[in-house]
């Protein structure tokens, strides 16, 4: 069963999330990626935890199906090797300190007239050009420039998103506009330049509080769990003190939840809640009867309500029930990947597909294929041991 990149060759010179998670998305398809990291430590994200048996949970998550590749950039050796890799490269992606990879030597402009097929993507902050180029950018500081602080959280205090939004988004375009590159190539016959900003990716994220704050409008107010806007949405408690998130979107529903789950019909035509907007303008008064009623309930007995009223709704899951979730096991999403301490359970790439079985490879250890891809640039065995006496490995 082929893959759709199984042919195309990544060089990654990446760390943390934002590339790391790019390039796992062409893994999954087949590309061969690989990872270039620094001799003993690797990537530092391999020591951010040992939650998973051992292994840091960020690389775990983004770095299966991959090769590493010891090499220290520093040294005119590695270099030379790193060139000999790009030579049978489709892709270069790189997420170093700003302007690292053009010291270098590494800068697409430099690179073009070796590798004119060659698709280089860099990854940073703010992009290559710009007052704040060489801003140091972290996911959570770009969530703060992105705005996402300012409408996310309560009323009282701003709130960061609990995982790494920002490094996601980053991953995720630059993951598309790889595939959409490689596409255009085989038009052109010509690589191309890519360059992807997280402050960017992020931003056209934040189009729904962009817009409602559009031409200088209040922007959407910080409301927690609940839905900024709409009322009610969001998450309730039950009599045995489990939540319930629910969601509103229109009239007919909101009948239909007085009616059927609230068992206050009348409640349907009152003009304190006759419309979303008052809704919205009345929501602790509402939010009042409704964990009246609920409070009267398991939080089963609330979805089974919410259920029979054809309400949208939804468990308050935990990690430990997204792990056992239900669905997940119904539709097949748990696999396992190989790794240093062995197997590793592992979620399926989303959108099953009926062409393809996506791959699902080791997570490496630090150097792992070093040799075996020198070996594959033909460099013999006493060129491998000269590498490691001068450190460039």
């Amino acid at each position: 069963m082929t893959r759709p990149l199984d042919n195309v060759t990544v060089v990654s010179l990446e760390h943390a999330i934002a590339a790391p998670f790019c390039t796992r998305q062409l893994a999954d398809l087949g590309a061969r990626v690989i990872k270039v990291e620094r001799p003993g430590e690797g990537d530092f994200a391999r020591a951010y935890d040992q939650r998973a048996h051992g292994l840091s949970s960020h690389f775990t998550w983004v770095n299966r199906s991959k090769e590493s590749l010891t090499l220290d950039l520093k040294q005119p050796a590695a270099l030379a090797v790193l060139e000999d890799l790009l030579g049978g490269a489709d892709v270069l992606v790189q997420n170093l300190a700003p302007g690292a990879a053009a010291r270098m030597g590494l800068g697409y402009e430099e690179l073009r007239s070796r590798f004119p097929r060659l698709i280089v993507c860099d990854i940073s902050g703010y992009g290559n050009d710009g007052p704040y180029r060489d801003k140091k950018a972290y996911d959570l500081l770009i969530q703060s420039e992105a705005g996402y602080l300012s409408v996310t959280g309560t009323p009282q205090e701003p709130c960061k998103s609990g995982n790494s939004i920002a490094d996601i988004a980053a991953g995720m375009y630059a993951y598309s506009s790889i595939l959409a590159a490689l596409l255009q190539r085989q038009h052109t016959g010509e690589g191309c330049h890519i360059d992807v900003s997280m402050l960017e990716c992020l931003a056209e994220w934040m189009g729904f509080p962009l817009y409602y704050a559009y031409d200088g409008a209040p922007p959407p107010p910080r409301s927690g769990a609940s839905h900024a806007t709409i009322y009610p949405y969001g998450p309730f408690e039950a009599g045995d003190g489990k939540s319930v998130m629910l969601g509103l979107q229109n009239e007919r529903e909101w009948r239909a939840f007085c009616e059927h789950v609230l068992r206050r019909p009348a409640l349907a035509d009152d003009p304190l809640y006759a419309s979303n907007a008052r809704r919205n303008e009345n929501r602790a008064a509402l939010r009042a009867l409704i964990l009246e009623e609920f409070g009267k309930l398991t939080a089963a007995g609330v979805i089974e309500r919410l259920e029979r009223a054809k309400i949208a709704n939804a468990q308050v899951n935990t990690m430990a029930d997204l792990w056992a979730h239900p669905q997940l096991e119904a539709r097949g999403r748990l696999g396992q990947v190989g790794s240093p301490v062995g197997p590793i359970t592992a979620l399926l790439p989303p959108g099953r597909n009926s062409s393809f079985q996506y791959r699902m490879d080791p997570i490496p250890a630090v150097g792992e294929h070093t040799e075996a891809i020198l070996r594959q640039l033909g460099r013999g065995e006493q060129d491998i041991a000269m590498l490691r006496e001068q450190q460039a490995i």
